[in-house]
């Protein structure tokens, strides 16, 4: 019986990305304990952030969360299930385009929902600071800040409790400010975007392919299960701003995948 290993059975470039991504996030583990912070240097800033270069438009796609191994082990396993049939289909160098355009237009999307946001932010500070209110500091507070500590809530209250009290003005607005710095500061890391064009190509290509979801476990066609995803994200994109996903990341990989395929198809009659 002839015995091949896992990694000779995926084509070259699904290979190499998830080995890089791979090395990267041990790279960064063993760094840590040098007091260098690989995720500030390579994670996607906001271009408005001092931390912001431009080397992150690319290197983003590579840094995965250093809390666990669930953020990169989906990222690459989704790869790995769907990039090497693509692979497979397109060659090399096309998918490895394809998997470059979505991530970076994944990020695009992603950065100009954040200015949007972060504009938002700084007009409802320039409201609270023309007439400050807890109501104004609350309303801030839970659009922006869904997880904050108790104390935060608690001033939050007092304030409520006590009104007419000129000391909270000048405490919220730093709050505020602080809020808004670390939307500005915190980096954005992963491959999700480009796994998502991923994704979405899986479902143009082989659309009545029959999935299996893992919960609830039931067998969906490919074409439903990206739809239907795709929805999930939008949805939460808009009721979560505050969330550590970004939804938008993975909207804008599945929509320049499909333009993507679109101009490549467009005087063809399949996509390979």
């Amino acid at each position: 019986m002839n015995y091949r290993p896992v990694l000779n059975t995926i084509p070259p470039v699904v290979k190499n990305l998830i080995i890089i991504n791979v090395l990267v996030l041990l790279a960064a583990w063993v760094l840590r304990s040098a007091n260098v912070d690989l995720t500030n240097l390579l994670g996607m800033h906001h271009p408005s952030s001092d931390k912001f270069m431009l080397h992150q438009l690319v290197t983003h796609m590579f840094m995965h969360s250093t809390q666990g191994i669930f953020h990169i082990f989906f990222n690459m396993f989704a790869l790995w299930m769907f990039g090497r049939v693509l692979e497979s289909v397109w060659g090399g160098k096309r998918f490895l385009v394809y998997y470059f355009v979505t991530g970076l237009g994944a990020i695009a999307l992603h950065t100009f929902v954040s200015h949007i946001e972060i504009a938002s932010m700084k007009n409802a500070i320039d409201a609270y600071i023309n007439t400050p209110a807890p109501e104004l500091l609350d309303k801030f507070v839970n659009r922006y800040l869904p997880r904050a500590t108790p104390q935060v809530y608690d001033f939050i209250n007092n304030w409520y409790n006590d009104p007419t009290n000129s000391t909270y003005v000048a405490d919220g607005q730093r709050l505020m400010e602080q809020i808004l710095l670390i939307h500005v500061d915190t980096p954005t890391v992963g491959a999700s975007g480009a796994v998502f064009g991923v994704l979405l190509a899986f479902g143009m290509l082989f659309p009545n392919t029959q999935l299996m979801l893992i919960f609830p476990p039931i067998p969906i066609r490919a074409k439903y299960f990206v739809i239907g995803y795709g929805l999930i994200e939008l949805y939460l994109g808009f009721t979560q701003p505050g969330s550590n996903v970004a939804h938008f990341a993975h909207l804008g990989g599945m929509v320049f995948g499909f333009f993507l395929i679109k101009y490549w198809n467009k005087s063809r009659n399949t996509f390979y």
